[in-house]
């Protein structure tokens, strides 16, 4: 197998029919022959006295394995395959995983930095992307950036990648968010004008080619092994990567036995606090944002029987008198609602009331969201009504948050944090407005404006907020 042909291999494995549509993807179909024969065989679903084991995403739930139903005239065997993996595609008992390890990382010959990116880390910034290249050595413990939002966590990887790629590595920056991903790639491309950058996700129509320098989402881990020199991981808190067990092995499987993991995340949860608490973690926290200007701190504002309020469209509610307020407002609104029923019933509300302002609903199973968050940017709408699915990872010129229901179960301290890191994230406009919209105060909220307030303290402590209005 030629140079070439081995590259759409190296570090992944996939099944039979993933092999297949790799190599006819670029016109080679014919070689898949020659080429399964080259490649290593790994049992798709491992049996053994305990129950079985899934090969891709290490699977042991007993709950999460079908026999598959075949009629007893062809049936030699028993035909098991794994549900914790199945959106990735099935596999069964009997059938193999192939893998082609990495090639050995090759030195560069050019002198010329890869890091393309004209930009200026703040002292912050520079303070821990120095943490992120001196951590480089450790490869026994990941290390984690503990950064506020909008602290320019993405700006200060670039150093750390350029460090990898420059001595002949292969990075990955992956998320569990689509969203994520798909603002992450061309910002890594600009930053990394000759390096060819790919981006990996579900029901993407791109053909997968090697590409040093990856944009994967967490689920598309589970096709690599050993795969990466370095592997960082941004919003490791989110949703579906948190308390996912699949994901996690994915993503540690994916790095080099010689490699390093790296995890990014403004909000980190109790497990990743108890890691770095008994030295198995190693953590650099950046309390400030860059330009210098505080967190903005949630205002609580109580709006009674929200609820009610949509069901019955009442335009002498606390609700709609704040919306008239909020939608008021200069620049662009994020009005967050905890679930895409109660989003859409808003919407129809707001729209129903011949409001004058342009706005659109978006959430996780809009086919438009991608179209409808660049027509915010682009002027065409000044308000979206969205779920938490832009809680993270999106930022928009001189922004507005009000969360709607903001005691409500399906928003955690960590969603609730995010979403107010929305507002004040640019230079240009730093301070907004943050409200914390509800029928009655919820622990989340509390705990919420306190991780705030914490974090403009630190940040004060450390003469850090050159702005500070407190």
């Amino acid at each position: 197998m030629n140079r070439s042909l081995a590259s759409l291999f190296w570090g992944r494995l996939l099944t039979e029919h993933e092999v297949k549509h790799s190599l006819q993807a670029i016109g080679q179909g014919d070689s898949y022959e020659a080429v399964i024969q080259e490649l290593g065989a790994r049992e798709a679903i491992v049996a053994s006295d305990e129950g079985y084991r899934c090969g891709r995403c290490n699977n042991t739930d007993s709950h999460q394995f079908v026999r598959l139903d075949m009629p007893t005239t062809i049936q030699t065997e028993d035909l098991v395959y794994c549900l914790a993996c199945i959106q990735m595609g099935r596999i069964t008992k009997g059938k193999s995983l192939y893998y082609l390890p990495q090639a050995p990382a090759q030195e560069r010959v050019k002198e010329n930095s890869l890091l393309t990116w004209e930009g200026t880390l703040s002292a912050e910034q520079a303070r821990g992307s120095q943490a992120l290249i001196e951590s480089l050595a450790d490869t026994q413990r990941p290390h984690m950036i503990h950064a506020v939002t909008g602290a320019g966590k993405t700006e200060m990887i670039f150093p750390a990648i350029a460090h990898v790629l420059e001595a002949g590595g292969r990075v990955c920056v992956a998320s569990p968010r689509i969203d994520v991903c798909l603002e992450l790639a061309p910002r890594l491309q600009t930053a990394f004008k000759e390096v060819p950058v790919s981006l990996l996700y579900g029901h993407s129509e791109e053909a997968y080619t090697y590409t040093p320098l990856v944009v994967s989402t967490t689920h598309q881990l589970l096709r690599f092994a050993e795969a990466f020199d370095l592997l960082i991981v941004d919003e490791v808190d989110a949703f579906p990567y948190v308390n996912n067990s699949q994901l996690h092995f994915a993503v540690e499987r994916a790095v080099q036995a010689s490699g390093k993991l790296i995890y990014l995340t403004a909000t980190p949860n109790q497990h990743l606090k108890d890691l770095v608490d008994n030295q198995q973690l190693t953590a650099t926290v950046l309390p400030a944002r860059y330009h210098g200007y505080p967190l903005p701190e949630p205002v609580f504002t109580w709006i009674g029987d929200w609820r009610h309020a949509i069901r019955t469209r009442n335009q002498q509610s606390e609700l709609w008198r704040l919306l008239q307020e909020v939608l008021a407002l200069e620049g662009v609104q994020l009005i967050f609602m905890p679930s895409i029923r109660l989003a859409e019933a808003l919407f129809a509300w707001l729209q129903q009331s011949s409001s004058p302002y342009l706005m659109a609903c978006v959430h996780a199973k809009d086919p438009e969201r991608k179209v409808k968050v660049q027509a915010l940017r682009d002027g065409a709408y000044q308000a979206l009504i969205t779920t938490t699915i832009l809680e993270r990872g999106v930022t928009f010129e001189n922004c507005q948050v009000c969360i709607v229901g903001a005691e409500s179960p399906l928003y955690s301290q960590a969603a609730l944090v995010q979403m107010s890191g929305r507002v004040g994230r640019r230079p240009n406009y730093p301070t907004g407005q943050l409200i914390y919209a509800h029928g009655g105060i919820s622990r989340a909220m509390k705990q919420a404006r306190q991780e705030i307030q914490t974090m403009n303290a630190m940040g004060r402590k450390r003469g850090l907020l050159h702005h500070d209005q407190a």
